[in-house]
């Protein structure tokens, strides 16, 4: 089962607080921490490490972050052969953990350059695959490409607008099979207008778990340290089941509970669990 994430790479420097800070205040931090991240890299590791050959597609620097990026998604088993080094500096992103919430300022870098032409060298990949996983933090015309290349093979696209941009989102969504969105995403979407009614929609309601129509998927118990990333296990995780053939309930209650355990370990590809993990967490009664 083969899953292609085309999308963003970022080292992210976590910092934790008591709370997030209010306009012009300055606080001290608990902790910062440095870690892999990039909500495509995210997706990439956690498809990876639940069982399936996994190729990213993106875009670092020629710098020191850039080359510990790829050792990372090496380590993980995804293949970064589609993963274009430019001039631009890695991107960057700054996750603000609180014990109520998480912020996340992102400066792109590389990721600005992932386009059309990234998308045009990995297409055969693209359409051999079971999915294709695209995210909001790269530009419009290279991810519809991406989509565009799915739609030719018959690669079933998993698209998560995080961030939500309103260019991507009327590129993409006509070529979307399933989208993943929170509420936030969901009433931003429903601001720009594109029809959303030809694919499924999978609402994520945080420690609640995830909606399909008038279905709510229950999430799993879990101790949280740490919410950056839990967003990207559940689309990986997603993605994976769906390519496994699952119906889209079970593949969301799968993909539940890959999010419940990724909440429980800092940073964001550290916390993408394993597939042991994840089929340990569903049997229990």
């Amino acid at each position: 089962m083969k899953v292609v994430s085309f999308g963003s790479l970022n080292y992210d420097l976590s910092i934790w607080l008591d709370r997030l800070p209010g306009p012009d205040e300055t606080l001290k931090a608990q902790r910062m921490e440095a870690f892999s991240g990039g909500k495509g890299a995210n997706q990439a590791t956690a498809a990876a490490r639940l069982g399936a050959e996994t190729h990213m597609v993106g875009c670092v620097g020629d710098d020191d972050r850039g080359r510990w990026l790829l050792d990372v998604l090496d380590d993980s088993g995804v293949d970064t052969g589609l993963v274009r080094i430019v001039e631009e500096p890695t991107g960057t992103a700054v996750p603000l953990i609180s014990p109520a919430d998480v912020s996340i300022v992102i400066v792109a870098g590389a990721n600005a350059s992932t386009g059309v032409a990234d998308a045009v060298a990995a297409a055969q990949v693209i359409a051999a695959a079971d999915v294709l996983l695209l995210q909001g933090e790269v530009g419009a015309a290279g991810a519809r490409r991406a989509a565009q290349a799915a739609r030719s093979g018959g690669t079933t696209v998993v698209f998560n607008p995080a961030p939500v941009d309103p260019f991507l989102v009327e590129a993409v969504i006509p070529l979307t099979d399933v989208l993943v969105v929170n509420r936030a995403e969901q009433s931003q979407i429903d601001a720009i207008g594109p029809e959303t009614g030809h694919c499924d929609t999978v609402v994520t309601l945080g420690g609640r778990g995830a909606q399909v129509d008038d279905v709510v998927i229950p999430s799993y118990p879990a101790k949280v340290v740490d919410p950056t990333g839990a967003g990207d296990a559940f689309c990986g995780a997603l993605g994976v089941a769906l390519g496994e053939g699952r119906p889209l309930i079970e593949a969301v209650r799968f993909a539940n509970a890959a999010g419940s355990l990724a909440v429980a370990t800092p940073g964001a590809q550290p916390s993408m669990p394993t597939r042991a993990a994840v089929d340990a967490l569903l049997a229990i009664p």
